[in-house]
């Protein structure tokens, strides 16, 4: 037999060394595909995950404030305006959250504003015109979000000769919206759309 027929016998039987680099090499970029795969894969659901536990708080707090102003005190007439806000604090007289039942009435004056510690802080203290059966509590302080820069509050205003969005409001009535913007400082990647609602409840003497 050959030299030139025993040669092909032995590469018939078997890889050569450059086909079985090749192999390798192809086999590592399957790997590191594969691998980079399962990076995109953790990553995502990594990030999914801390979506939905912040737009849970989000959604949580955006239910608060949304239901402190529909259940807005409307007053009386000869009453002192029940919104008193500027346009970076939000103050009205309003029904706290049946969360609160265990106080002598839910019936608060609250503020919302941005403190000097840069936090979403929500104050309220008993109405004074609340009907009191037994000694009111305290007022307190609840922390609804850290690292907020400012909240921009506009009230809708229903002047005749021009209505729109104001600063502040002093009426004795409340407007018929209220507007709610909470900024964050620069280069925060979070982004929350306005909360507008509008007061639910009229006046007795109406």
């Amino acid at each position: 037999m050959s030299h030139a027929a025993v040669a092909g016998r032995h590469r018939a039987a078997g890889f050569t060394l450059l086909e079985i680099l090749v192999a390798l090499v192809v086999l590592g970029f399957l790997l590191v595909g594969l691998m980079q795969g399962v990076r995109f894969g953790v990553l995502a659901w990594d990030t999914q995950a801390r979506i939905i536990a912040r737009n849970g708080d989000i959604d949580a707090i955006d239910r608060t404030i949304r239901r402190l102003i529909a259940e807005l005190d409307p007053g009386l007439t000869d009453d002192p305006p029940t919104v008193t806000g500027d346009a970076h604090v939000l103050q009205i007289r309003t029904v706290l959250p049946e969360g609160a039942s265990n106080l002598v009435t839910r019936d608060a004056d609250v503020s919302l504003r941005v403190d000097q510690a840069h936090r979403l802080v929500l104050r309220w203290s008993p109405s004074p015109h609340a009907e009191r059966l037994t000694k009111a509590a305290a007022g307190g302080e609840t922390v609804l979000m850290a690292n907020v820069d400012h909240i921009d509050v506009a009230y809708w205003h229903t002047d005749p000769k021009a209505s729109g969005w104001i600063g502040s409001w002093s009426d004795p009535g409340p407007p018929q919206l209220i507007r709610v913007h909470i900024a964050f400082p620069k280069g925060d990647p979070r982004r929350w759309p306005d909360i507008i609602a509008a007061p639910t409840r009229t006046r007795i003497d109406e």
